[in-house]
């Protein structure tokens, strides 16, 4: 398995369909490498391998987004220094190393 492939069994919510021949972009995801490509968003690059963004802060839910075009603040994640940011308005960056857990000091 080259890297960026997901592991057996598991299982993101996009698929991607088309436009695989983009340049890759390598980041960090939950601290394991993954890899996405040149012009897409935070949002699908984790949920190409993560089933959920960030667990909700109300509850155990998990969450994916909900508007996709940056007015309702449901895709902020979490970078390892602990800034964070617009998953679905914000574009992948190769060494980025995002979270789907907030950091432990997260109110």
């Amino acid at each position: 398995m080259s890297k960026g492939q997901r592991p057996a069994g598991e299982v993101g919510r996009i698929v991607r369909l088309a436009e695989k021949g983009r340049q890759p972009v390598r980041f960090l995801l939950d601290s394991m490498e993954r890899e996405a490509l040149v012009g897409d968003t935070v949002l699908t690059a984790m949920l190409t391998f993560s089933p959920v963004l960030r667990q909700s802060e109300f509850g155990p839910e998990g969450r994916a987004g909900f508007c996709l075009m940056g007015a309702c603040q449901d895709c902020w994640v979490w970078q390892q220094d602990g800034t964070h940011l617009r998953a679905c308005s914000t574009l992948v960056g190769n060494g980025m190393s995002l979270m789907t857990q907030a950091p432990g000091d997260w109110p």
